[in-house]
């Protein structure tokens, strides 16, 4: 009884204790301790344009040497795919293979991600007979994907390797092949995936961009596809959209007098006075600092000046079916940038107002 009790401290005492450097190596949470990492070397420039020039040399071997017959191929494929096109792909590879997909996903095109290892556990059954499968891998002896081989063709799938070394198993049991030049990785060893990688996600995306354009996608179908993005509410949102409008409006009449519209000039936090005649069409603008240059030439006389008076009438409008990212760019445009656009429709009505504070607010 009292040993298990003097056990049971034992354990206790070794949770709260803090595991020790070497207890965390043994665990694989740090490194090995009997590494080094204090004598390493300092990264010079010039090593580190090497790099880049050495890899921009490797990547140029890539794009002399692809076979632009077997590319074109490839491409008219993914092009008439009448069901999805699926991407695969281990390790570093899965990385691209997703990203690419991804990628075919935001231009509008039916694509997913197959993970290998699902595949063979339930999430084989996604595939059919109207379906592409892209198989990304650099050596085609990945043994993952060769198992997946014989289950994907039983369900009637196109399979396509997109492999590097020559004359590999993976090419030999797909459908269609797309050799991918590599002349050697960046790696000193020639081990680690960091060029081949590269052309796999240089030639993945730059299919997708062909697949894009023979598509005739616009910049509206592809903002559509990214409302949250700022990518996509410039190429969403219109003037209408952002725009503050009925009684946000800070609106006064030509003849009301400056002193008696200060509530109505702070209160809304547009910044100014929209002055409207009697059928509410726009007649100029009259802003905070209009009020600061006009108390400082008039002193006491501003108590008797009308808005009318001394109101811009001649203020920059936009109109509400223009874009949100135009009102911007037409805030900022010469001779002076200006902080809000009143929104007018064909017979200068005024119908809101739009401000940069509510441009940047909306993401934009």
């Amino acid at each position: 009884m009292h040993t298990v009790f003097f056990r049971s401290q034992q354990i206790e005492q070794r949770r709260k204790k803090p595991l020790s450097l070497s207890d965390r190596s043994t665990m694989g949470s740090l490194p090995p301790t009997h590494l080094d990492f204090s004598s390493h070397q300092d990264i010079s420039k010039d090593n580190l344009l090497t790099l880049f020039k050495s890899q921009q040399d490797l990547l140029n071997h890539f794009f002399k040497h692809l076979d632009l017959t077997q590319t074109l191929s490839f491409s008219r494929l993914l092009l008439s795919a009448s069901g999805t096109v699926f991407f695969t792909g281990v390790g570093k590879s899965a990385f691209v293979a997703n990203k690419v997909s991804q990628t075919l996903v935001s231009l509008s095109f039916r694509s997913s991600f197959l993970s290998p290892l699902d595949a063979l556990h339930g999430d084989i059954g996604a595939l059919s007979s109207r379906d592409v499968l892209v198989l990304f891998s650099k050596s085609g002896a990945t043994e993952e994907l060769l198992r997946l081989v014989p289950c994907a063709k039983a369900r009637g799938a196109f399979l396509v390797s997109l492999t590097s070394v020559p004359g590999n198993p993976l090419a030999g049991v797909c459908d269609m092949n797309v050799h991918l030049p590599l002349e050697r990785e960046l790696c000193p060893f020639n081990l680690a995936p960091v060029t081949s990688t590269a052309i796999q996600m240089v030639f993945g995306d730059t299919i997708a961009v062909a697949l894009m354009a023979a598509r005739n996608l616009t910049k509206e179908e592809y903002g559509a596809n990214h409302p949250a993005g700022r990518i996509g509410k410039s190429l969403i949102f219109k003037v209408k959209d952002v725009m503050k409008k009925k009684d946000e409006l800070p609106v006064c009449k030509e003849g009301d007098l400056i002193m008696d519209q200060l509530v109505e000039l702070t209160s809304k936090g547009c910044g100014c006075l929209l002055v409207v005649d009697a059928a509410h069409r726009l007649i100029g603008t009259f802003t905070d600092g209009d009020l600061r240059r006009t108390l400082k030439a008039s002193g006491e006389a501003i108590f008797k000046l009308s808005v009318g008076e001394m109101c811009n009438r001649k203020p920059r409008t936009i109109g509400p079916e223009t874009m949100a990212v135009e009102a911007m760019k037409k805030m900022e445009s010469p001779p002076s940038p200006v902080q809000f656009l009143p929104v007018v429709n064909e017979d200068n009505t005024l119908i809101g107002i739009v401000t940069l504070h509510g441009l940047v607010s909306a993401g934009l």
